[in-house]
């Protein structure tokens, strides 16, 4: 069974500049702690230009001879009846995060956007409840857009689909550091589903508010 694919929304564009000095990030999270243990083999890597756009409830990555390729894994889902009715930055339908959690990722998420112009998405899911390919349209994605799948179902619980002038801004090797590092099964499990994506989400953050340059979002904090 194979993921169903839609053409990529993303283009390449000019990469932002900041300023000289850091923006410093909102302080609206709070990181867990814990050693960084070395990533699963199936990690996601990012390719310089844009990434094909698939939703069919978890995104799973997997190298291949032109690059990164989907995998085939599970059935496409698009179930807009899934989605809120309002619009919303986080959408957890899943049920890992509580009421406190959503509003502080969504007030930090509501920062990123305000203070580097790009914008994070959040959806917490568990295959096959999730909307799927509706999410695409719901949120308006565009090549500044970062979604973030959080799903347990593939073990590594951190998935992500990148614009395209995300791409440029940010190394591949941050998102595979990411993925290890709060992504994997062993964190996830012992600290539970909601530090990985709060963890995740303010990583992120502290790495969108770099200045670009060759040792940008080096670390992952």
């Amino acid at each position: 069974m194979a993921f169903l694919q839609l053409p990529s929304p993303f283009s390449k564009t000019t990469s932002r500049h900041l300023p000289s000095t850091p923006i410093t990030s909102s302080p609206h999270l709070s990181l867990p702690t814990s050693a960084s243990l070395k990533p699963p083999n199936w990690v996601p890597d990012f390719r310089r230009r844009s990434l094909s756009w698939v939703f069919s409830g978890t995104i799973a990555l997997t190298l291949t001879t032109t690059g990164i390729g989907f995998a085939e894994a599970k059935v496409g889902v698009n179930k807009p009846e899934l989605l809120p009715k309002e619009f919303s930055t986080v959408i957890d339908v899943a049920g890992f995060l509580s009421d406190g959690q959503e509003r502080r990722l969504t007030q930090e998420i509501a920062d990123i956007e305000k203070d580097t112009g790009f914008k994070l998405r959040v959806l917490a899911q568990n295959y096959p409840e999730t909307p799927g390919l509706a999410i695409k349209d719901f949120w308006q994605v565009d090549d500044r857009t970062i979604v973030f799948v959080a799903d347990p179902t593939f073990g590594n619980i951190l998935n992500f689909n990148v614009g395209a002038s995300v791409d440029l801004d940010i190394p591949r090797s941050f998102w595979s550091r990411l993925t290890g590092k709060y992504g994997n099964m062993f964190f996830w499990k012992e600290k539970g589903e909601d530090a990985s994506i709060e963890a995740a989400v303010m990583a992120i953050s502290n790495c969108l508010r770099e200045p670009v340059g060759p040792n940008n979002c080096s670390e992952v904090k």
